[in-house]
């Protein structure tokens, strides 16, 4: 069994930094068997990221995306007093805990623990942003602010992160051309209407899937360091770095659509 010291002993050799937000996708199943399960993963991160909470830490950011109730026959796509999400059961354990503070997005929200005054800054605004991860939100600013991307056990399919890459590099075929109308329900039971503009391709299925083909090219620039969080593997991800890589391989490609199928990058577009 992991205690949370093992956890943050291998926070420390990944080099998780402790000053900067850290968005974390985690598959519970790979990280094994750890003291206090889940809520002891969490608390882990938790204390290493955001230095205890302090000011001069950073923040630990984790999805709780609710994207699969657009279309649906619920009229709300996110209702800030239900834990329920669409992306795995750490983010409703944090979704539980009454330190968390929910970003106001309807559809790509994250639960952000840390200072509070840096968490308030954080997720300032985010209500009014018109996309799914848009590079004024919350998802942009890890490119802008030196946070990283925290994969454990799983991987880039999973980097939510990404996407908010591909529209800040004005990828076409991303987003639904016209807005489509979400709800969302605040603790008061007020309701928020917003219309975004929705992940959302023509021609072209599980865009997230292809995304592991940019692994390579992001290892050829220094973007990842590998370790361990309990028996995961994971992966510490510069945001950055990899907003940058993308952004060559884009101008390099010409701007060719990349992830219409699972074929590796040409590495003449990345090296």
């Amino acid at each position: 069994m992991f205690t949370q010291e093992d956890l943050k002993k291998q926070l420390e050799a990944l080099g998780v930094p402790r000053d900067v937000p850290v968005v974390v996708h985690t598959s519970l199943r790979a990280v094994g068997d750890v003291e206090g399960r889940g809520d002891g993963l969490l608390d882990a991160l938790i204390s290493w990221v955001t230095r205890d909470k302090s000011p001069d830490g950073g923040l630990l950011c984790v999805p709780t995306h609710t994207w699969d109730r657009l279309g649906g026959s619920d009229p709300i796509t996110m209702d800030m007093n239900s834990d329920r999400t669409c992306v795995g059961t750490l983010p409703t354990l944090a979704l539980r805990r009454e330190d968390a503070v929910r970003s106001l997005h309807p559809t790509h929200s994250m639960a952000v623990f840390g200072d509070p005054e840096k968490v308030s800054a954080w997720t300032a605004g985010e209500v009014m942003t018109e996309t799914s991860t848009s590079p004024d939100g919350c998802w942009g600013r890890l490119r802008t602010s030196g946070g990283k991307v925290l994969l454990i056990g799983v991987g880039h399919n999973r980097d939510t992160y990404l996407h908010s890459v591909e529209e800040w590099l004005g990828v076409p075929n991303r987003l639904s051309e016209n807005f489509v109308p979400t709800r969302i329900r605040l603790r008061s039971g007020d309701v928020i209407e917003r219309p975004i503009r929705c992940h959302h391709t023509v021609g072209i299925s599980e865009v997230s899937a292809k995304y592991p083909k940019y692994e390579p090219a992001f290892r050829a620039h220094g973007c990842i360091r590998d370790g361990f969080v309990g028996d995961a593997p994971a992966q510490l991800c510069d945001c950055l770095k990899m907003a940058e890589v993308m952004a060559l391989v884009r101008e390099r490609t010409g701007g060719a659509e990349l992830l219409a199928d699972a074929s590796p990058l040409d590495p003449a577009s990345y090296l």
